[in-house]
């Protein structure tokens, strides 16, 4: 049976967490991943996150959204018992396709440099590794704002 990919919705947190907990070389934050983050994002970017269902049990996600201009896969991840069956293409295709509907033309996503098997995906299915730029990460909480403004 070939997986349903479908529009991911909060009542699969749940089981959308338990996959990434499985998941090698990739790591998820409690604050940004938490359920109301998600529920969050999931509403700010409505229909453009996925999940892969099989079986009534769900074999791979992607958070997906824009910001206007960019649009950004977050936690792309394949059950590994599921690999190499197309899921994770489908996945990644159905986003574009949403993001395109949204008139974004333009995806970027980040993957580990650890995460060997994530890379080898991203480059077989024709994505470019920047080489050109850096990417910078500034964490939002009163601690660190207030030490960056004195």
């Amino acid at each position: 049976m070939s997986a349903t990919i479908r529009a991911m919705t909060i009542d699969d947190y749940d089981s959308v967490k338990d996959l990434w907990y499985k998941i090698k070389g990739f790591a998820i934050r409690s604050i940004d991943d938490s359920k109301e983050s998600i529920a969050r994002f999931l509403d700010r970017n409505q229909g453009s996150s996925v999940v892969a269902e099989e079986d009534g049990r769900i074999v791979g996600a992607i958070l997906c959204g824009h910001d206007g201009r960019r649009g950004c896969l977050y936690h792309v991840c394949v059950d590994p018992e599921h690999r190499r069956r197309g899921i994770g293409k489908s996945m990644v295709v159905h986003c574009m396709q949403s993001l395109q509907a949204e008139g974004i033309n333009k995806v970027s996503l980040i993957a580990f440099t650890k995460n060997d098997i994530g890379n080898a995906f991203w480059k077989e299915i024709g994505w470019t590794k920047r080489e050109d730029l850096n990417y910078y990460d500034f964490t939002l909480n009163t601690e660190n704002i207030v030490n960056f403004i004195e």
